[in-house]
């Protein structure tokens, strides 16, 4: 009996282990870019993060931004980020699609948390449709929280005001010769 309960433990252990480090895949890269632009998407793009970039990202996310580069899609009406931010001690993976620049989309890819997975949900990602910048780097409107899921929620403010600076960024940089 001993054995028994020892073998289904380590089972347990090796399944909650895997899982938790995998994370609840709510959409894949793929097809989160299928679902922006159809058959037709964009090569990615890479915006090279010069120090000039991440000391100016800094302030938006509230830690260093670490990499060499990110990856993003332009179609040249709109762009699309694959973000990731921690929530509580595990990223959280969000795809953000910014036009005109203001947010039309944004839905969580992964998200590996424990807790406040609430924010996965349309009734939460739905109201960062239309959001853009203030002058001040502020989303232009409140984020309504979930009770309990406090540190998700900040997590996704801060990729969407990333996001949204990202795409200012490469729209201006572009736009000069």
């Amino acid at each position: 009996m001993r054995l028994f309960i020892a073998v289904m433990t380590s089972c347990w252990l090796i399944l909650t282990s895997n899982t938790s480090q995998a994370g609840d895949v709510l959409m894949t890269q793929d097809n989160f870019l299928q679902q922006v632009f159809g058959t037709e998407t964009p090569a990615p793009k890479a915006l090279w993060l010069t120090k000039e970039i991440k000391a100016a990202i800094r302030p938006l996310i509230h830690r260093n931004l670490k990499g060499l580069r990110l990856r993003y899609w332009d179609d040249g009406v709109q762009t699309a980020w694959i973000l990731e931010e921690i929530g509580k001690t595990k990223p959280i993976t969000t795809g953000l699609v910014i036009q005109e620049g203001k947010i039309s989309q944004l839905h969580v890819l992964t998200y590996r948390e424990s807790h406040g997975g609430e924010v996965r949900y349309p009734f939460f990602t739905d109201q960062f449709k239309g959001m853009s910048l203030t002058e001040s780097d502020a989303l232009s409107q409140g984020v309504n929280g979930i009770s309990g899921a406090t540190l998700s929620v900040r997590s996704l403010i801060k990729t969407a005001r990333l996001a949204l600076w990202l795409d200012d960024y490469v729209r201006t940089r572009e736009a000069t010769p």
